[in-house]
């Protein structure tokens, strides 16, 4: 951050005196990303204003089996950029230092394709409700690594053929608990426990 001094204001133009840098850092010590399949509504838009506030890295919009939003073309253009400026607003309102990218809005498949097949990221994570999916507070009590990939479902979950693909990513099952939460507040119940 930089203190400043406007000088001078007109109708068309401001003038500042730049001061003095203070190095200050406001987010989290890792990074998290967040994949997560779109929550109708306007769910979208409240998971990304406070993914913001939690300090997200980065979020991509997924369009999977389950998702009854389905968005192509321009108006998926239209609604990325309508999260973006969500987010710009949310990282204002809480002092971040970054606004998390807010990725164009892609299939789960057509993502899967995409990453890279050694994992870039040191985890990756999916909230499952399938059995043998392993509580994830039990990963944190080992800490969170530098760069978290984190997978989250649609209302109803993955389907089991999207959580095979997902595995086969190297994402990891992992739950919260016994209480099926709603598509967002999953979600954001696992960033608060990855950034916190």
């Amino acid at each position: 951050e930089f203190d400043a001094t406007i000088t001078q204001m007109g109708r068309s133009h401001v003038q500042v005196h730049i001061g003095t840098h203070h190095a200050v850092e406001r987010e989290p010590g890792v990074a998290v990303h967040l994949a997560v399949g779109m929550p109708a509504n306007e769910r979208m838009d409240w998971l990304v204003e406070k993914a913001t506030e939690l300090g997200v890295a980065s979020i991509q919009p997924l369009m999977t089996e389950r998702s009854v939003l389905r968005l192509a073309g321009e108006r998926a253009e239209k609604k990325t950029a309508h999260w973006q400026s969500v987010a710009i607003a949310a990282c204002e309102q809480c002092g971040g230092n970054r606004v998390p990218q807010v990725w164009p809005v892609r299939t789960l498949a057509a993502w899967l394709q995409a990453l890279a097949p050694k994992p870039p990221h040191d985890a990756r994570w999916l909230l499952s409700l399938a059995d043998g999916a392993s509580p994830l507070r039990q990963h944190l009590a080992h800490g969170v690594a530098h760069d978290t990939l984190f997978l989250s479902g649609p209302e109803g979950g993955f389907s089991a053929a999207e959580e095979v693909a997902a595995a086969a990513w190297g994402f990891a099952p992992v739950t919260l608990g016994p209480r099926v939460l709603r598509a967002e507040t999953a979600a954001l119940t696992a960033l608060a426990r990855l950034l916190a």
